[in-house]
């Protein structure tokens, strides 16, 4: 993706522009947008991965998230 980005910039000012300045800048607006969407992708998380359920490391502060979600019950 990154590749598309940077060959739409560059052509569009060492080339089209010599052409036509609208579609120049329109490949730049096009080039602009794709970082953006490939920091999405590249972030994205699947459906299994439940990575907030992941123990923090303190066992205090584990338990106690433990029982506001319900996992475990305290004792009598």
């Amino acid at each position: 993706m990154m590749g598309v980005c940077l060959v739409l910039f560059v052509g569009a000012w060492a080339v089209v522009r010599l052409f036509s300045m609208p579609a120049a800048i329109g490949m730049c607006v096009v080039a602009m947008v794709i970082p953006p969407i490939a920091a999405m992708v590249a972030n994205r998380r699947g459906p299994d991965d439940r990575w907030w359920d992941d123990p923090s490391g303190d066992p205090k502060s584990d338990e106690w998230w433990d029982e506001l979600d319900g996992k475990k019950r305290r004792g009598p």
